[in-house]
Order: C-alpha cells, then sequence, then structure tokens
C-alpha cells in the first residue's frame, strides 16, 4: 500500500508541471490574441479582425444584437463602431482544454459611434478555440456593467 502511494505522490509530482506549464502556455498564446484584438478593433483593421475570428463567430452586444463574423468586421473598419480607446481589466483566463480557453474581463472604452463620443464599461467573456493551429475568437458575450 505504501509503495503504491509512493508510485502516485511520484506521478502528482512529475504531472503536475507538465499539466500547468501546457495551461500557461495556452493562456499567453491567447493573451497575446486578446490584446491583437483589442488594438485591431481601435484601429479597425479588418485584415487582422478576420485572421482572429471564426468562420462561425457569435458576437453578442449588451443591447442584445448578435453579429456574425462579416457584420462584426465590417462595422468596427467603417467606423459605424468605433473605439478610440480599450482598456481591459481584471483579465482572467479559465483553460477549458488544449483547443479552448475562455477570457473574462471589464471592458472600459471610449467610442465615437457615427461621430458620437460616448464611454463604455462591460463585462465580457470570449471564447477562443484553436482552429487549424490559429487561436480563433468563436463568440463573444457582453454584459452592461451596473
Amino acid at each position: 500500500m505504501k509503495y503504491i502511494f509512493k508510485v502516485m505522490l511520484l506521478c502528482i509530482i512529475i504531472c503536475l508541471p507538465i499539466v500547468l506549464f501546457a495551461q500557461s502556455k495556452q493562456q499567453i498564446q491567447v493573451e497575446e490574441k486578446v490584446e491583437q484584438l483589442r488594438k485591431a478593433m481601435i484601429n479597425g483593421d479588418s485584415i487582422m479582425l478576420d485572421k482572429l475570428t471564426s468562420e462561425n463567430l457569435l458576437y453578442r452586444h449588451s443591447g442584445g444584437h448578435f453579429d456574425d463574423k462579416k457584420e462584426f468586421i465590417q462595422k468596427i473598419s467603417s467606423g459605424n463602431s468605433d473605439f478610440v480607446t480599450i482598456d481591459l481589466l481584471d483579465q482572467k483566463f479559465s483553460v477549458v482544454n488544449k483547443k479552448m480557453v475562455i477570457v473574462y474581463h471589464t471592458l472600459e472604452a471610449k467610442t465615437n459611434d457615427n461621430g458620437k463620443p460616448a464611454n463604455v464599461n462591460l463585462y465580457v467573456m470570449l471564447v477562443w478555440e484553436k482552429q487549424q493551429g490559429n487561436w480563433r475568437l468563436v463568440a463573444r458575450q457582453a454584459a452592461k456593467k451596473v
């Protein structure tokens, strides 16, 4: 019995750092993608937005409206949804598995949608999936901060 316990303990000691490293590697990769998305949204960069998003993107606004990938990119790149600044606060990562990471943060932004300045404060959840070797945004859900 002591032998089995020692073997199990040794396996845990050896495997735990491997699992933690794999998660932190995924987290680092997705964290970079979140930053690229933030910059692309500020710059209205349709090429980068296309690279970062899945063909099946569901982008839900805090008002309840859903955008697909095409609509999301068009609104950002045309300036209809114009982010002047975006700050991401209290960001947390939940590594679901090797191919899926969920990101939670508070988004504080200054916008200028259709020439109308405003401040935005939202709770946001992003779902990232590794597709063909690249992390892509597959879903986004926003809720107004009250």
